[in-house]
């Protein structure tokens, strides 16, 4: 097979490896660390909030839980979508989809990969656990929600914000309000970051009959991202206020609206390619909301 698809190995960091490892890397996408750190922000962002505390070391306990369960989670997606896939030119050569990796070592390399999370969660609160370990329904249903809804983004929202529940806890020893507060303004901003991810998919998606916002909203796809950070951003001001009533405090969110603004006034949904670097600037954005919520995290304990 001579194609080189978005997916191929053959290109890039997956490139470099031995070949006999390259499947199980692409199935993990350690070619595109984005979805690992669009995972860790939320998580960065509560322990931010909280104060820190002096639990610096969190930060790399969560970055290493965020790489794991984002690879376990790309090869539990793939597993799931393994036949879908075959279907897609951009997922074809898939590692699954291509059948260059079994079904079985597949499930293994998954398991693994969730072991390393297990290690990450040992080392929290048992606050922190009890709520890590919620979610773990919502992880399992939400490769099956493409199916259902014509809103899989929002499901993903509930599974790659989870981090902002935990963090908190891990911090202090138990759950707050502007941890659920900071939870609902990152789900907002996931739906609009994937719908703009999901612009890509729009054409192969009718094909195959997948559901998702970017072809919910069509044309109106600017302003429903543009609706979601909106609503992302009062979120994360009332988590703000909660911990520091102060109009001054808000002013920490000012560079990260900002960025946001930026990315709907560029949004079209007929430019695939723009819309996939809109999608993957928000690695960006979760640096500037994080440096906020640190200055007013610690400015609270004053």
């Amino acid at each position: 097979m001579n194609d080189l698809v978005p997916d191929s190995e053959r290109t890039g960091l997956i490139g470099g490896l031995p070949k006999p490892l390259r499947p199980y890397a692409s199935l993990m996408r350690v070619d595109r660390p984005i979805g690992t750190w669009l995972l860790y922000w939320p998580c960065a962002w509560s322990v931010a909030l909280a104060g820190v505390r002096g639990e610096w070391a969190l930060f790399l306990w969560f970055l290493l839980g965020a790489f794991a369960m984002r690879s376990a989670g790309c090869v539990y997606n793939d597993i799931v979508d393994r036949k879908l896939d075959m279907q897609v030119e951009r997922t074809r050569l898939r590692p699954l989809a291509s059948g260059r990796v079994s079904l079985r070592s597949a499930w293994a390399l998954a398991i693994g990969l969730s072991l390393v999370g297990l290690i990450v969660l040992l080392q929290l609160p048992r606050a922190a656990q009890g709520i890590a370990l919620l979610s773990i329904f919502p992880v399992a249903a939400y490769p099956f929600m493409k199916r259902i809804t014509w809103w899989p983004q929002a499901w993903l929202g509930l599974v790659f914000s989870w981090g902002a529940l935990v963090g908190w806890p891990a911090v202090t020893g138990e759950f707050a309000q502007p941890a659920l507060l900071l939870w609902i303004g990152s789900i907002f901003w996931v739906v609009g970051y994937d719908t703009l991810y999901a612009i890509q998919d729009i054409e192969d998606d009718e094909l195959v009959g997948v559901k998702s916002s970017a072809r919910a909203l069509g044309a109106n796809a600017r302003l429903g991202v543009g609706i979601c950070y909106t609503l992302a951003l009062v979120g994360w001001s009332a988590a703000i206020w909660k911990v520091r009533p102060d109009w001054v405090a808000l002013l920490a969110l000012v560079p990260a609206a900002v960025h946001l603004t930026m990315q709907v006034a560029k949004a079209d949904p007929r430019d695939v390619i723009g819309a996939l670097a809109l999608f993957r600037s928000n690695r960006f954005t979760g640096l500037l909301i994080f440096l906020g919520f640190l200055a007013v995290g610690l400015s609270s304990l004053d």
